[in-house]
């Protein structure tokens, strides 16, 4: 009787954690003959086939990106956990949404949304993925302006802010925070902010923790308008922070449907933020992997997910079309009842073309979010 071929090992968890640093940073080999799906032409294409686009893929990472993962107060998206496990190695940061940081009364500040956190699932990730930083987001939420402009102006009150955000960080294990507060003052105010965020991130330094703060679009959609975070805003926080959420997504409005992140307005809001490339290593450039779904019937626009753009295509075997001035897919279709539809959602193509951006800007990615994509996603990176 012959001898039965020796079982062929599984690469997943190993080839995960071969990888770049940052994009345009080290590049590493593969382990062993393994082909990535996606090397071969055919699926990074500018009409891709229902079946190419229902297809999934585990390969090799080529670089490393900051991700978040929903928290699990969304539970439309809890795979996000799950894609952390598996392609954590991909990544310099997770960013989880889990927190809110409250204000009592003067001096008197909460971190909320700790009964989120989960030990269990950042002790395996950090486990799989070696070096990897897990700094969650930290909503300032339900602050009014008087809130906010009390905390700006006095020392006292920034010291005790940071203080309690360092003291969470250190019980729970993070490596910093991605803090969301810009925008929650008028533009003449952000001075102020400025000054807070500055402390803060020298509060955070000396903990040995990371400060990373999201920020607007540096020209508003639709508009050749600067944004309320500009050249003057960057310049004097470059120096400081660690890093730069930069929200390229959502470009259209409710009265004017059309792609998520036009390739154009997402390089152009690099260039006006830093004209001279002198921080771009520090800027994370907003990589929507969600999509968006537009009806004649109502007005505004749907968030649209994996899942149900798979089962969109598996109903309505659409045909794909390329938007060659904003490098995204869309497809139209209709309904009995309803009428027309429109949808746009990432593709490997519309992917690989903002990947060659980031790297001809020299800038990082940030997902958002993961778990809302396609698996198979997640080979190009």
């Amino acid at each position: 009787m012959p001898k039965r071929p020796p079982r062929r090992r599984c690469w997943r968890r190993l080839s995960l954690q071969i990888n770049l640093s940052r994009i345009g940073a080290w590049w590493c080999p593969t382990p062993g003959p393994r082909t990535s799906f996606l090397s071969t032409a055919a699926t990074v294409r500018r009409r891709p086939g229902r079946g190419t686009l229902l297809g999934t893929s585990w390969a090799t990472s080529r670089h490393r990106r900051w991700a978040q993962p929903s928290s699990v107060r969304h539970q439309w998206n809890s795979h996000g956990y799950d894609i952390a496990k598996v392609f954590g190695g991909k990544f310099t940061h997770i960013s989880p949404v889990w927190l809110q940081i409250k204000r009592h009364g003067r001096e008197l500040f909460e971190v909320t949304g700790l009964h989120d956190v989960d030990q269990g699932w950042m002790r395996t990730v950090r486990k799989q993925a070696k070096g990897l930083r897990i700094v969650p987001r930290l909503l300032f939420e339900g602050w009014s302006h008087e809130d906010l402009r009390s905390v700006c102006d006095s020392e006292d009150e920034i010291e005790e802010l940071t203080k309690t955000m360092v003291q969470v960080a250190k019980s729970q294990h993070f490596d910093g925070f991605v803090v969301e507060v810009w925008g929650q003052l008028p533009g003449p105010e952000h001075i102020g902010l400025i000054h807070l965020l500055t402390h803060m991130a020298e509060a955070l330094h000396q903990a040995r923790l990371l400060a990373i703060l999201v920020i607007p679009p540096a020209v508003i959609p639709g508009t050749d308008q600067l944004g309320t975070f500009t050249l003057k805003e960057w310049e004097q926080l470059a120096p400081v922070l660690d890093g730069f959420s930069l929200m390229t997504y959502d470009y259209p409005t409710a009265q004017q449907p059309g792609p998520n992140a036009p390739l154009s307005w997402v390089r152009a809001c690099v260039q006006v933020l830093d004209p001279e490339a002198r921080w771009r290593s520090k800027i994370f450039l907003g990589l929507n992997f969600y999509g968006s779904e537009y009806s004649a019937s109502r007005v505004g626009r749907e968030p649209v997910i994996g899942t149900r753009y798979i089962q969109t295509l598996k109903e309505h075997r659409p045909q794909m079309v390329w938007d060659s001035r904003a490098a995204e897919h869309y497809f139209e279709y209709k309904k009995s009842r309803g009428g027309r539809h429109i949808v746009f959602y990432p593709t490997l193509k519309s992917l690989q073309v903002r990947l060659e951006l980031a790297r001809e800007l020299g800038v990082g990615l940030s997902i958002w979010e993961l778990g809302q994509g396609l698996d198979y996603f997640y080979d190009l990176l």
